[in-house]
């Protein structure tokens, strides 16, 4: 090649100044008489001439056949470019995605080619994980319980999983299209415009019914009552509206039939006490023993209402703190027959710690559970024993430091500590507990402050994070079981937590606190007497 084009002031310029791969391939030689710096330090050369002197000749991750190769240069124009995308390799063997660009250059009568090189690894590993991404969404939507319908803002229907088409009778991909009017009843279909007319000029997510019965057409044009909430995002400057429908048909008839019931008990109350009033005074004392046994009958329907109540919530909790560590063993369990060789036994370690933390947890809850039998049915005694609190403290740590998050602390602000008289092992399940919820639900990097003192009889202990706060109208409610608070549903947890701690202090004498706002965090106090016994 004629030295005056290497030494061209503007060739100069075009091949240092880009931060692409430029380089010149000579087609007779096979490779590159010319690349620029950003052209070698991007496939890891030291320098320009470690390139030219390679050995192997070839960039690309797999060597073309001599047939190969002159049907790929072929498809350079002689004036024009020809641009692929392709795997390379770096001189050090790794390999990248690469879009090329050859542009043909006859110089002197010897073909050349300008080849621009631009690194598209990262694009390609953004697109592996969108379609990871997309493939999970999807395997949500069409795996979930509950009926997913989505719609534009014209109120067509874009998409729609398996369950809304069994909930509404329609067979597979039918809804795709449909106006979602035809999913309500013909009578209200016009005010059903309205409302979505409303709803797309002030969108909010929200639940809809507000205490009224919502009812859904099927596909056979009959009618059943649903729980419907609504939620929306942005697409393209696009509304689109996602609904998430419940069948409540068992529950209706469920409550209708607890009505009758509630008429026939007030309908026989009415007649017994029509006789009662009819009876003489010889009968008072009958009748003293029958509002006796009414009261009893309210207490008992009381109690089994309160049944009812707990037995659906650890239903609720149970399916779904038992499922997901359960569904972590299976998986893990499945995985582990896929790595059979030596060479991977890291993955199978893996794989088995996530099957001890996942079973860990399940321990945790029946743990838990244990826990609320033995202190309802008066089976939990304090047995106290001298304590020192730092020492109780650091196991607590060390008990509740698998729930700690990345970047998380814990401060100790310990004023002055007397040896405790107490029962250690309730102090330290009331500890691990508070710590516990405290890395549960707060945010990565965030500080966990711990604070004691002893004075006059009386220990004095609280746990500060700055995680998610509670709110309000839900504080009253904290210390009763399987209660979880509407901010806390997503996480894990039993519900549990907070009443065993208010037990476990009745059972010490002592007291508990919680002061929490919306997104600044929560505090906890307790308050517990001791009796400072010395070691004599």
């Amino acid at each position: 090649m004629p030295a005056d084009l290497h030494h061209n002031p503007l060739t100069e310029i075009l091949f240092e100044q880009t931060k692409d791969f430029v380089g010149l391939y000579d087609v007779e030689q096979g490779w590159f008489t010319r690349v620029n710096e950003a052209g070698y330090r991007l496939l890891g050369y030291p320098s320009a001439q470690a390139l030219y002197d390679d050995p192997r000749r070839t960039l690309l991750s797999q060597r073309l056949t001599p047939e190969e190769w002159a049907a790929l240069c072929a498809q350079v124009p002689p004036e024009g470019r020809y641009e692929f995308e392709t795997e390379l390799r770096r001189q050090s063997g790794n390999l990248f995605w690469a879009s090329i660009e050859l542009t043909n250059l006859l110089v002197e009568g010897r073909r050349y080619f300008v080849a621009r090189l631009t690194d598209t690894d990262r694009l390609h590993t953004a697109e592996r994980s969108l379609a990871m991404s997309l493939g999970r969404f999807e395997a949500v939507v069409s795996h979930a319980t509950i009926g997913i319908i989505m719609c534009n803002r014209a109120g067509a229907i874009v998409l729609a999983n398996g369950k809304a088409h069994s909930v509404f009778g329609y067979p597979e991909h039918a809804l795709l299209g449909l106006r979602v009017e035809a999913l309500v009843p013909a009578t209200i279909g016009g005010y059903h415009e309205r409302l979505r007319t409303s709803f797309n000029a002030h969108p909010e997510v929200r639940a809809m019914g507000h205490n009224r019965d919502l009812m859904a057409r099927r596909r056979d044009g009959s009618e059943f009552p649903v729980e419907v909430s609504l939620s929306y995002f942005h697409l393209d400057e696009e509304l689109f509206v996602v609904a998430y429908v419940i069948d409540i048909t068992f529950k209706k008839d469920a409550e209708r039939e607890l009505l009758i019931q509630n008429k026939r008990v007030a309908r026989l109350n009415a007649e017994l006490e029509q006789k009662v009033a009819d009876r003489t005074h010889a009968l008072e004392t009958t009748l003293a023993q029958l509002e006796l046994r009414s009261q009893e009958l309210s207490q008992a329907l009381a109690a089994e209402r309160e049944l009812g109540e707990l037995k659906s919530r650890f239903v609720s909790m149970a399916s779904h703190e038992f499922r997901t560590p359960l569904t972590a063993v299976l998986t893990s369990a499945t995985l582990i027959e896929k790595y059979p060789t030596a060479e991977q036994q890291d993955k199978r370690l893996r794989h088995l710690e996530r099957i001890r933390t996942s079973v860990k947890h399940l321990t945790d809850i029946l743990e838990e559970f244990l826990s609320v039998g033995k202190i309802e049915e008066g089976r939990l005694a304090a047995h106290p024993a001298e304590v020192a609190l730092p020492a109780l403290l650091r196991e607590a740590r060390a008990d509740a430091e698998g729930l700690r998050k990345s970047g998380q602390r814990v401060r100790e602000e310990f004023g002055p500590l007397d040896l405790l008289w107490t029962d250690a092992s309730l102090l330290r399940k009331v500890l691990v507990n508070l710590l516990s919820n405290a890395f549960k639900y707060s945010p990565d990097h965030t500080t966990v402050t711990v604070r004691a003192a002893t004075e006059a009889g009386w220990l004095t202990l609280s746990v500060q994070d700055e995680g998610v706060g509670i709110a309000r109208e839900d504080q009253e409610h904290l210390f009763e079981r399987f209660f979880r608070a509407r901010n806390a549903a997503n996480l894990p947890g039993t519900g549990l937590g907070l009443y065993i701690i208010a037990r476990y202090l009745e059972l010490l004498g002592g007291t508990v606190r919680l002061d929490s706002e919306l997104g600044q965090g929560t505090t906890v106090t307790i308050t517990l007497p001791y009796e400072n016994h010395s070691a004599d």
